[in-house]
């Protein structure tokens, strides 16, 4: 589903941040990345995601070439196949929690009895079932990380990529969430990705890869 064909990212005086990165990913399968900080996982993340541009190399989703996509093109792609957990949340402050998990699926054009089943799925699956009214402003850090990883999936993304989605949380709910990532992923025939510093994280996915300057580098899970 995901084909990633020697990709490389350079920085502005020319410096490899990686290269020759090549990865498949098949539907329904969930595979981490690990990497020494600043060697560019949340980077590759983000040009997987169309949000910026290899230096070189193909990526192809389902078929589809992203890098020949147009803007418009690619944000319709995003919207309708994409989930992305960001380290930074990006809940949106004036929306309640409900409001912000039912936001992909007004988007993609879902009716308003599907949107509130599935909202009231999502906030059950991430042990918030009466938070639905909560402005963001009144969640805590891990509160607001369960939201945006609820938002990511409720739309059934054919593409799940993940950057450090447990790094707010304590262990007991990290472990919950981890579980909804891996079960959505391959009930819903996703493709996953997981950037992760964590061993059990990564532990909960069906390969493992290091980031390297020369690429992805298999390891044991």
């Amino acid at each position: 589903m995901l084909i990633l064909d020697n990709l490389a990212r350079s920085f502005r005086n020319g410096i490899n941040l990686f290269e020759q990165v090549r990865l498949s990913v098949k539907a329904g399968e969930y595979i981490a990345i690990i990497g020494e900080s600043g060697v560019g996982k949340s980077t590759l993340l983000n040009i997987i995601a169309g949000l910026d541009q290899p230096g070189q190399g193909s990526l192809k989703f389902d078929g589809i070439d992203l890098a020949g996509l147009d803007d418009d093109t690619l944000t319709l792609w995003r919207r309708k196949s994409l989930g992305f957990v960001f380290q930074a949340f990006h809940v949106l402050p004036y929306l309640d929690v409900a409001q912000n998990i039912a936001l992909p699926l007004k988007l993609n054009g879902w009716d308003d009895s599907a949107v509130a089943a599935r909202v009231r799925e999502m906030l059950d699956a991430v042990g918030m079932p009466d938070k639905g009214k909560s402005l963001p402003r009144e969640l805590s850090g891990g509160e607001m990380q369960r939201v945006a990883i609820a938002r990511a999936l409720s739309h059934r993304p054919q593409l799940v990529l993940a950057d450090e989605p447990t790094g707010n949380l304590d262990s007991r709910t990290a472990s919950t969430v981890l579980d909804l990532l891996a079960s959505e992923i391959r009930r819903n025939r996703a493709a996953g990705i997981l950037v992760t510093h964590s061993p059990t994280a990564a532990a909960t996915t069906d390969r493992v890869y290091e980031l390297t300057r020369q690429g992805l580098v298999p390891r044991d899970p």
